[in-house]
């Protein structure tokens, strides 16, 4: 497979204002089905795990969710920049939302780890291919201000998330957590379809097979390696583990051979000669090793620490999205007026770094508004960076490799997050499970009775137990969890040291789909628009008729556009004064 392509299209794609916004809505639709779910089934998580059994295993479900993600983003992105992106976007949702109908009906906690991974297959794509159209639609230099309604889509689900959670925790039960994403996804699909209008293309060279298996194998064995590190009945220093280890390495090696190698390989190696790229996507991967950390076991806290409902403890989330949302369109709109960007990671860092700090501070008797502000400050330092780093990731390639490269950017941070997951929840976990036996044996029961309570203790049971024993695992609970954050403050450290390095370059001004001659914008789409609702009318103008067959042959063979005063238009998004793939400027 590979980045030349053969466009299947007569006419030249018409990118105006109209039909940015009608994709926009499309992707819209397909994001708020995965923010949605990621809210609901965060709040109903303790419940979920104590019906079915896997306190123990917790971790699992989350780890089990990004492994798949991670795995297919490369994929997503390298396919869409060959094949186009609608027909995976449409895919994706399909995947995901019949996924959801196997997670509501498992019968055991394993049963609902795979179907929760098969999720995640889908839950990569509606991620990385979103970016990556919006990134073909919208140049750089204007992408900034489509964050506001991109963070309404967030603030929708946090909202509403939270809510439903809790309301299907409290009134119904944990499976209707996944049946929601039913009507959802089949609403985002049939809106996709009828919306996501966009050019489709096809490969012309070999697709790079060996390359995904090598790097599925790769993450595979590095998630495992980490999981099996983190348990206690393996260890660091099992034989089985360090099999994980070697097999990580083995991959990797192969890997790099075979894409040195490849006529078009899933993960070009001359991204890793660009500084800005390197950069940008190492702040991600540290970050999301601390970032989805907290994030993941956060709202087990709050319902089994703090006592709150899942509905409470949903609705205590708010303050985090609200400052993530905030900062992002704040951010967003002040890189679309100034051209730059640097600042927003460095002050995000600080901001997480702070917040890190401060839960470490947490207890059973933290007043739940302190934490609001906790979560606030967490939020707000998160919004300044996660975007920002893709929109540089992003302008920091040719357009023909902007799927690639955000999903190659997405893959590292999601590899920091299954790693940071798989570490540091298995560390809280271990505690955990240590600190509820000792209180349940402690109580008189057996060490089997003990285990068993400890699997299946949920916030109802935790409810049910009597006023000194309920809050000795409220204290076990916040004993296994706060000190966890420490142990991330030096990853936040890192991500800030990498975001004083981070170049700042110019921002392109040219849409993903006009530099690559796929499409034509501003006043030239708008006349060729009209000339083409006149012909409808049935009174199409010659010379009008004339220029869109000029434009048509020029997009179609790949050549320069004309612009309305006949000059030749450059398609290169990156004149050579101002090529973002330099990192050598300031």
């Amino acid at each position: 497979m590979t980045t030349t392509t053969e466009k299947r299209a007569d006419a030249p794609f018409l990118l105006t204002q109209r039909r940015i916004w009608i994709i926009f809505g499309a992707l819209i639709s397909g994001m708020l089905l995965s923010s949605l779910d990621q809210t609901i089934v965060s709040t109903a998580m303790p419940t979920i795990v104590g019906e079915l059994g896997g306190v123990e295993h917790q971790a699992w479900i989350t780890t089990a969710y990004l492994l798949a993600t991670t795995i297919v983003m490369p994929i997503y992105g390298k396919f869409g920049d060959v094949l186009g992106r609608r027909s995976l976007f449409l895919v994706a949702i399909a995947i995901f939302t019949l996924a959801s109908i196997g997670c509501a009906f498992a019968t055991d906690f394993w049963m609902f780890v795979v179907f929760r991974a098969i999720q995640g297959l889908g839950g990569g794509g509606l991620m990385i291919l979103s970016q990556a159209i919006i990134a073909d639609i919208v140049p750089a230099s204007e992408r900034g201000k489509y964050l506001g309604p991109l963070g309404a889509v967030f603030g929708l689900s946090a909202i509403g998330g939270p809510l439903l959670g809790g309301f299907f925790v409290d009134h119904l039960t944990w499976q209707w957590a996944f049946y929601i994403n039913v009507p959802v996804g089949v609403a985002a699909f049939v809106i996709a379809w009828m919306a996501l209008t966009l050019p489709s293309k096809k490969a012309t060279k070999k697709v790079d097979w060996l390359g995904v298996v090598l790097l599925s194998a790769a993450t595979t064995c590095l998630i495992f390696f980490t999981e099996f590190g983190g348990q206690a009945d393996h260890g660091w220093g099992a034989p089985e583990t360090w099999l994980w280890g070697a097999g990580v390495l083995i991959a990797v090696s192969l890997f790099v051979l075979v894409e040195s190698r490849a006529d078009d390989p899933i993960i070009p190696l001359s991204f890793f000669r660009n500084r800005v790229f390197v950069l940008a996507t190492a702040v991600g991967f540290v970050l999301g090793i601390g970032m989805f950390s907290a994030i993941a076991f956060v709202p087990t806290f709050l319902q089994m620490s703090s006592g709150a409902s899942a509905a409470v403890s949903g609705l205590l989330l708010l303050p985090m999205m609200g400052g993530l949302i905030g900062t992002s369109i704040i951010s967003g709109n002040l890189i679309t007026k100034t051209g730059r960007y640097k600042m927003f990671p460095i002050v995000g860092t600080v901001l997480t770094g702070i917040a890190m700090a401060l839960f470490t501070t947490l207890t059973a008797d933290t007043p739940l508004w302190l934490i609001c502000v906790f979560l606030l400050v967490f939020g707000a330092g998160l919004g300044l960076i996660m975007q920002v780093v893709v929109l540089v990731v992003q302008n920091s390639v040719d357009a023909a490799n902007v799927g690639t490269a955000t999903s190659t950017n997405n893959y590292f941070r999601e590899v920091g997050a299954a790693l940071g997951v798989a570490i540091f929840g298995a560390l809280f976990t271990s505690r955990l499970t240590e600190n509820l036996t000792s209180v349940f044996t402690g109580a008189g029961a057996s060490a089997g009775d003990a285990a068993q309570s400890t699997a299946t203790l949920d916030p109802a049971a935790l409810n049910e137990l009597p006023e000194a024993i309920r809050r000795q695992v409220v204290e076990g609970y916040a004993d296994a969890l706060a000190p966890v954050f420490a142990y991330l403050i030096p990853f936040i450290a890192v991500a800030f040291v990498l975001a004083l390095f981070l170049p700042q370059i110019a921002l392109s001004d040219v849409a993903g789909m006009v530099a690559r001659g796929e499409a034509v914008t501003g006043e030239e789409a708008d006349r060729l628009e009209a000339e083409a609702r006149g012909r409808t009318a049935g009174a199409p103008a010659a010379t009008s008729a004339a220029a869109e067959t000029a434009t048509a042959a020029a997009v179609a063979t790949g050549a320069p556009v004309a612009p309305l005063d006949g000059a030749v238009g450059d398609t290169d998004p990156h004149p050579d004064s101002t090529r973002t793939d330099r990192t050598d400027r300031p």
